[in-house]
């Protein structure tokens, strides 16, 4: 209960830390969030909520051949990556004693559903009430990805049914409807919440070295659940890459809708999808 308490604050203590530097770096224009009501606001972000939720859904109606080609890719690439779940899974039980306690604990806290809205919810009330437009946003940004992702999430661990490590069986055995604890690996939900929440607050930052800390932060669930022996390195790969996709695609939505009277910036980082011979995976130009 104290380390719950403890994670909580730490939380807390990044969030507030988001809202200064957000202060500091940019400028909002106060007259007019001041002629418009919390009510009205509220209202505002409860629709953009919704709609993005509702693009990232439908998205798929609007895809090309490339983004089908990009979706094979990552199929393909996951399957092949399987190939190092077993030896990943060895060498993190082989070395489980030597990672830090405090941080598996703080990974399995951090990406605990009650945790995460908690912390979301305190990010919410902080930019409502001091209409502070870029916080709003990035809550928004937050929830509605999380959305997307959470029923991405619950969808998947029913239909795929992918035995956990530790449960008797090996990575390539799958009961699909089971209902059983065992069978529920794939993906991560830890890993789904923890990396939509830091991409979305890291996407704010121009800093590298804030986004690395904060990337840092999010990074912490996904490695505990691989030594906590509870997911494959795919489900966490995978997971992680969703949550990417999931948050560009909803921040690009409310950019174009011009939902919020935010800054525009150029795109940092493009993201793509690489599988070859000797390279798998979500790869990031500056």
């Amino acid at each position: 209960m104290l380390l719950r308490f403890k994670v909580i604050t730490v939380l807390a203590i990044m969030l507030f830390t988001y809202n200064n530097s957000v202060a500091q770096q940019l400028v909002i224009d106060v007259q007019e969030q001041d002629s418009t009501s919390i009510w009205q606001l509220a209202k505002h972000d409860f629709k953009y909520t919704l709609k993005g939720v509702g693009h990232s859904f439908t998205r798929p109606l609007h895809w090309k051949s490339k983004d089908f080609e990009k979706l094979g890719l990552f199929v393909a690439g996951t399957a092949a990556l399987s190939l190092a779940d077993e030896p990943i899974r060895d060498f993190a039980l082989n070395n489980k004693d030597d990672f830090p306690t405090p941080l598996r604990d703080f990974g399995w806290y951090f990406g605990s559903p009650q945790n995460y809205f908690m912390a979301n919810a305190g990010l919410y009330a902080f930019g409502i009430f001091t209409k502070n437009e870029k916080v709003r946003k990035t809550s928004v940004l937050i929830i509605s990805s999380s959305i997307t992702t959470g029923l991405i999430q619950t969808v998947s661990k029913a239909a795929i049914g992918r035995a956990r490590p530790g449960s008797g069986y090996d990575n390539y055995t799958f009961k699909p409807f089971s209902g059983e604890a065992a069978f529920r690996s794939f993906p991560s939900g830890h890993t789904i919440l923890s990396v939509t929440m830091a991409h979305s607050i890291a996407k704010q930052f121009k800093n590298p070295w804030v986004k690395a800390g904060i990337y840092t932060v999010g990074a912490i669930p996904p490695i505990s659940r691989i030594i906590d022996d509870a997911h494959w390195v795919t489900d966490i790969a995978f997971s992680a890459i969703v949550s990417i996709v999931v948050v560009d695609s909803i921040d690009k939505f409310l950019n174009d809708e011009n939902a919020y009277n935010t800054p525009k910036r150029e795109k940092q980082i493009s993201w793509n999808i690489k599988f070859s011979s000797n390279q798998i995976g979500l790869v990031g130009t500056f």
